[in-house]
């Protein structure tokens, strides 16, 4: 049996890159992809040219202009990179059809069968970044392995625009310097948990017993150990094998922290039809709505309340989400950020309300959608998302300090 070949495609300072291309004026300069409002937000991600400076993604918007002043600051735009990303997913089918997006700038590959069309693994990735070059003018790492496990970890030896393998037979020389926080899936809070057992490195996580790991940790226990000898029998999942997402939610952080209820409140009503466009257009609908509240000392509430009927309607996120709010929201306190989300997600229910007319809304809310989609996010919204005052809370481009 012939064994797998599964490559890991890592797209490099993707959204900063996207924005280089778009924007030819940025080719060669430091620039910083920033989320949130003003310079209370933080790097999404940075182009290569702001690296060597310490800037890198997470940390807040003022300490990366301190740390790299001449950069310039751009504000994060996802129908952009969501845009260029599909098309270079559609690049990958054209060499598997077993293609599993991770993320928006990462997929796996399992290229086993296309070997006989394509000669050699090495000629499909060279065809493969040559493509993306060519056509977006951005580059990847990829890494190949026996399966995602190794390949995530090869894809990361060699950037930018590099290519490495782990094989089976490298395991063992690996294990011994890689930390558990390098592997995929194993996040801070895990890694401190590990760390009280001693088990810091890979190697350390395949030479503890499995059934303490078990013992301890369920299931996931006996994952961790075959993560630790580098084995990972999870396929590659083409798109129609996925699992509907969990939640979908949106969040804001304000460039200054607002008291004003009725400010909060148009904002809650702004996160709420961006989340109910997304259900939407996914033909989806949710049963709990959470809310949650950061205040300017960075104490974060969050509240969720399930409710009788699923929907997708902004409007009625809004009105669950105010509810939610008033009951734990402390007036005069100044918010930093506010989100919303919705969970509990299906896709295909409709429960018409019988003390409305059903119909007539989904109608409604069909036209919106499309007068939206063609003309630009809210072209068409409610009165209370109206006036100045809205717009440069919401809309407020990223400016570096002066």
């Amino acid at each position: 049996m012939m064994k797998r070949i599964v490559l890991h495609i890592d797209m490099n300072a993707f959204f900063a890159s996207v924005e280089q291309q778009a924007n030819p004026t940025l080719k060669g300069k430091p620039v910083i992809v920033g989320t949130g409002i003003g310079l209370r937000g933080v790097v999404s991600t940075s182009s290569y040219e702001a690296r060597p400076y310490g800037v890198k993604s997470g940390i807040p918007l003022r300490e990366a202009l301190k740390l790299c002043p001449h950069a310039i600051l751009v504000p994060v735009d996802p129908s952009k990179y969501e845009f260029v990303s599909k098309k270079i997913m559609n690049i990958f089918f054209k060499y598997t059809p077993l293609v599993e997006v991770f993320s928006v700038d990462e997929a796996y590959l399992d290229v086993t069968g296309s070997l006989r069309l394509f000669s050699s693994v090495d000629n499909i990735i060279t065809k493969i970044k040559e493509d993306i070059k060519r056509e977006f003018g951005v580059t990847c790492s990829v890494g190949m392995g026996p399966n995602k496990l190794l390949a995530k970890l090869a894809s990361s030896l060699d950037k930018p625009d590099g290519f490495a393998r782990i094989m089976e037979e490298d395991v063992p020389h690996l294990s011994a310097k890689l930390e558990v926080s390098e592997l995929c899936g194993i996040g801070p809070g895990l890694t401190k948990s590990l760390g009280k057992f001693n088990i810091t490195t890979m190697k350390d996580l395949a030479e503890c017993d499995v059934e303490i790991l078990a013992d301890r940790y369920g299931i996931i226990g006996r994952k961790l150990h075959l993560m630790g000898l580098g084995k990972d029998p999870s396929p590659v999942l083409p798109y129609f094998h996925y699992e509907d997402a969990k939640s979908m939610g949106h969040s804001i952080t304000f460039g200054e922290d607002i008291s004003d209820l009725m400010k909060i409140k148009r904002i809650l009503l702004w996160l709420s039809e961006r989340v109910g466009r997304r259900l939407r257009k996914v033909k989806m609908r949710g049963k709990k709505v959470t809310i949650g509240i950061r205040y300017s000392d960075f104490t974060t509430i969050s509240k969720g309340r399930s409710i009788l009927q699923y929907i997708n309607d902004g409007y009625q996120i809004y009105k669950c989400g105010l509810e939610i709010m008033r009951s734990f929201l402390e007036p005069e306190r100044d918010v930093r950020l506010v989100a919303v989300s919705v969970s509990r997600l299906v896709k295909g229910i409709y429960e018409p309300d019988l003390f409305e007319d059903f119909e007539k809304r989904e109608r409604l809310l069909s036209a919106v959608d499309k007068i939206n989609d063609r003309f630009g996010e809210f072209t068409v919204k409610r009165a209370l998302l109206l006036g100045k005052h809205i717009r440069k809370i919401i809309f407020n481009p990223l400016r570096p300090v002066k």
